[in-house]
């Protein structure tokens, strides 16, 4: 079986890039990745989308391969890249690991996955947009506060400064989101408390892996216990060094209800396969959905993986059980699919979002008179 492990290739795209360790970090993956999962007559191979992406999804419809592993979380430099790329998948007609480009969409534009959850009536932070200094007075929140940029993930934009306590310091976060990521802002009730994740593996029925919980150490002593983004990607910090995810233990009713809020964000958002919901714990016992991630971090040292093997399952295992409930998803089963060499792999009507027929996308170089990027 051949597997495409597509990925993106952009840390480098932009000259000045706020998230740039978060995007470099998928080439890790895609290795550990392609080293689990290559054994016997099955090889996984890595698939970059970099300063030309069409090219790599040109040769995934020239030679389609029998599933591909979606690890694409932007495309030269941009978020939203992560939507198309799921989307040119399901047009291309390709099995493909993780959520659709709806569900991914959705929850990368954080103020439209929150309105969601309040209409599904799952529990999140209240929450006011912010495009320009002007709105700032409409802002009717009770303090603390944290903002955010409104469509990045992995943190981006986050830091201690994010969490505020009176309006000049919101103008300045506010200004600081405008100015950097030339998107709106997220403004956000600040929830203190414990900030807990659940993990779910596989749909009918999905698996909740272990619980964990980020364990907050000296260098957020009188700072705000949150996972900034110097947190996540600066591995010699202070504010990483920290912060470290271990084993959340709650009582049986406050787990089930924890879980029970984190199910109800994944599946109003339509995500499927794999992924993580995180949530903050207020201290009187309430949780908040914070944030919802569809195609979670697949490093082998990330807390998702850790989860995993919480469950008994290492970092091969769970690269095999990814593959097998995406072909389950699509097919019914895991096994090789049946048909003529080089044929497109046919996804089962329900679990697609586009229709597509064979043939429908092509290189641009096929019509006459026009060049192949």
């Amino acid at each position: 079986m051949l597997i495409a492990l597509l990925h993106n290739a952009d840390h480098d795209a932009l000259e000045d890039d706020p998230g740039r360790e978060a995007r470099k970090d998928v080439l890790d993956v895609a290795a550990a990745l392609a080293h689990a999962l290559t054994r016997g007559k099955q090889v996984a191979v890595p698939v970059a989308v970099g300063k030309a992406p069409l090219v790599a999804f040109q040769s995934l419809g020239h030679h389609p391969p029998d599933l591909v592993v979606n690890l694409c979380e932007s495309v030269s430099g941009d978020s939203r890249g992560e939507m198309a790329a799921s989307a040119l998948l399901e047009l291309l007609g390709l099995a493909y690991t993780g959520s659709g480009p709806l569900a991914l969409g959705l929850a990368l534009h954080k103020d439209k996955a929150k309105e969601l959850l309040l209409a599904r009536g799952v529990p999140t932070p209240a929450f006011a947009v912010v495009s320009s200094p002007a709105e700032l007075p409409g802002v009717q929140l009770p303090f603390p506060l944290i903002v955010k940029p409104v469509r990045e993930d992995a943190s981006a934009g986050v830091t201690f400064d994010s969490v505020v306590h009176d309006a000049a310091a919101l103008g300045e976060a506010v200004e600081l989101v405008l100015r950097t990521f030339h998107q709106p802002a997220l403004v956000e009730r600040f929830v203190t408390g414990r900030e807990v994740y659940v993990s779910f593996l596989g749909n009918s029925p999905r698996l909740v892996l272990p619980l964990s919980e980020i364990h907050f150490g000296k260098a957020f002593e009188g700072r705000p216990c949150i996972v900034s983004y110097r947190a996540k990607w600066e591995t010699t910090s202070p504010e990483c060094r920290d912060s470290p995810s271990g084993p959340c233990s709650l009582p049986p009713a406050l787990e089930a209800k924890v879980v029970g809020a984190a199910q109800a964000a994944f599946e109003a958002l339509g995500c499927r396969d794999y992924g993580r919901v995180d949530l903050r714990l207020s201290p009187d016992g309430e949780p908040y959905v914070i944030d919802i991630n569809p195609n979670c971090d697949l490093h082998p040292h990330a807390g998702y993986a850790r989860a995993a093997a919480a469950a008994g399952l290492d970092y091969a295992a769970l690269g095999s059980r990814l593959v097998e409930v995406a072909l389950e998803r699509t097919h019914g089963h895991s096994s090789h699919r049946a048909g003529r060499p080089g044929s497109a792999r046919r996804v089962a009507g329900p679990s697609r979002e586009l229709l597509a027929r064979r043939g429908a996308v092509r290189a641009r170089g096929h019509r006459p008179g026009v060049a192949a990027e």
